[in-house]
């Protein structure tokens, strides 16, 4: 490490020894953190599953809530043409609240075809039950989970991850579509319920 003759001026030599110092100390330490293996966060967090489920929770307690909201006669409304509906969007999550666990995790939903939701499911009623299992069935998945299930090699979009990854991912795109509800809910005059 050099320090210029002007940095020494500035910083004075009592502060130059002192910053030389700390960085020679921190060399022992540097080769061994090189060679550290990384720990997935199932195995470095003891507290991953109730990470992941507060976040899951608090998505999904939005985005039912934000359901509940929006009128009924406004679950047919779509931006522009070609665009999904409020009844779609709200059905393209649970269609993926299925398939992440049945296409990525090996759990196939008991009777559920969720390929067809986002065509076959359009009023709130339907749509507000049907979010709500596939919420359900997120849990039991969840709950269903041993540390070592978490920890399982798995395949999401073409390259292999930990199973734990494929619920952040689920999260991930909770998340997504709730954003896209918000715009929705406010492009109809509906407040989000948490920001009133």
């Amino acid at each position: 490490m050099r320090i210029s003759s002007r940095a020494s001026r500035c910083l004075g030599a009592p502060a130059v020894v002192a910053a030389l110092a700390a960085f020679g100390a921190a060399l022992p330490v540097a080769p061994a953190a090189l060679h550290a293996q990384p720990q997935s966060p199932a195995e470095s967090t003891p507290d991953f599953r109730a990470e992941f489920n507060g976040q899951f929770e608090a998505s999904a307690r939005k985005l039912v809530a934000l359901a509940e909201a929006m009128p009924a006669e406004n679950y047919s409304w779509q931006p522009m043409e070609g665009v999904a509906s409020v009844a779609q969007a709200y059905m393209h999550v649970a269609r993926y609240n299925y398939m992440y666990p049945d296409q990525n995790l090996g759990v196939a939903p008991d009777g559920v075809e969720y390929e067809t939701l986002e065509e076959s499911v359009v009023e709130k009623e339907q749509v507000m039950a049907v979010l709500s299992a596939s919420i359900d069935h997120v849990r039991n998945v969840v709950a269903d989970m041993s540390d070592a299930d978490l920890a399982a090699p798995t395949r999401l979009y073409g390259r292999e991850v930990a199973s734990w990854a494929v619920l952040f991912q689920l999260v991930a795109h909770m998340n997504e579509h709730l954003g896209q509800q918000i715009a929705y809910a406010r492009m109809n005059r509906v407040a989000p319920p948490w920001s009133r």
